[in-house]
């Protein structure tokens, strides 16, 4: 047997506490998935976006965690963004979170159904949310807008992780997603360089930490002159607002980014066990 100095003891509990992450909070549950309560009480709907994300992910779908999303829940957001509510007939948006690939974010999106909301979408808005890591699919079994499907992506981070969004981010990231979709409904931009100019936007506002409405304002509106972007005044005046939200919650979000950022690089601590198994072994 071999014998252990105290110095390799004491290096060894110095490791530990450099490598287990400050604020962790759980374990990590790498992929989740959440079902539109009306996808999710359809078998043959229910089928189709398990296909999906089958052959679009390397997830393996029977050891995954799963969660019904219901209108409920999406109208706790939509109600007071856009007033609109939703009924149990009409939550078809399903979506996959898988913390396996979380070297980065990436979002796939299943364009034959989701008509409105680009993976750019959400993808901006996540990021909007503190949220940089991890692959998102997302899909419906019918035609659907794919606006209610951000907040099942939320929840997904959430149960994976066991961090809770705060509230206010939730709002501001689903504001982002509710004020781009209904500007595309409603007016000849296309989604792709609406979501361009709304990251542009993004990052000059943040980068010169802006939180005044008309300067914002201004902001849009030169962008869209040198892109050549034709949106309304009013459309304008609504981006700006959702851009304001999402800067005037900005400590939330770091908080929230600086948390889940701790959870998801909680796999040190396995590094550390193994240092440990190698000095006691």
């Amino acid at each position: 047997m071999r014998k252990i100095s105290i110095g390799m003891i004491i290096l060894s509990i110095i490791i530990i506490g450099m490598l287990i992450p400050v604020g962790f909070s759980g374990q990590v549950d790498p992929v989740v998935i959440t079902y539109g309560e009306t996808t999710h009480a359809n078998h043959e709907y229910k089928a189709t976006v398990d296909n999906f994300f089958k052959t679009q992910s390397n997830a393996d779908l029977s050891k995954a965690n799963s969660k019904i999303i219901t209108a409920d829940d999406v109208n706790k957001i939509s109600s007071s963004i856009t007033g609109k509510t939703y009924s149990s007939s009409q939550i078809f948006s399903s979506a996959l979170v898988d913390l396996n690939d979380n070297d980065k974010l990436e979002v796939s999106v299943d364009k034959s159904t989701i008509t409105t909301i680009t993976g750019d979408m959400y993808l901006s808005a996540l990021k909007s949310s503190g949220i940089t890591s991890g692959h998102v699919y997302v899909t419906s079994p019918v035609v659907a807008t794919g606006e209610s499907a951000l907040a099942g992506i939320m929840n997904s981070y959430e149960v994976a992780t066991n961090v809770e969004i705060p509230d206010t981010v939730k709002e501001a990231a689903n504001n982002e997603i509710y004020t781009e979709a209904e500007i595309v409904e409603n007016s000849n931009v296309s989604a792709d360089d609406l979501s361009k100019l709304v990251d542009d936007v993004k990052e000059t506002v943040q980068k010169e930490n802006v939180t005044d409405h008309t300067t914002i304002v201004n902001i849009i509106y030169n962008y869209t002159v040198v892109n050549n972007i034709n949106i309304t005044n009013n459309d304008i005046e609504n981006l700006a607002s959702s851009i304001e939200q999402i800067q005037n919650v900005q400590g939330d979000i770091n908080n929230y980014e600086t948390e889940v950022n701790n959870v998801l690089n909680s796999s040190e601590v396995n590094s550390a066990k193994g240092l440990l198994d190698g000095l006691f072994g």
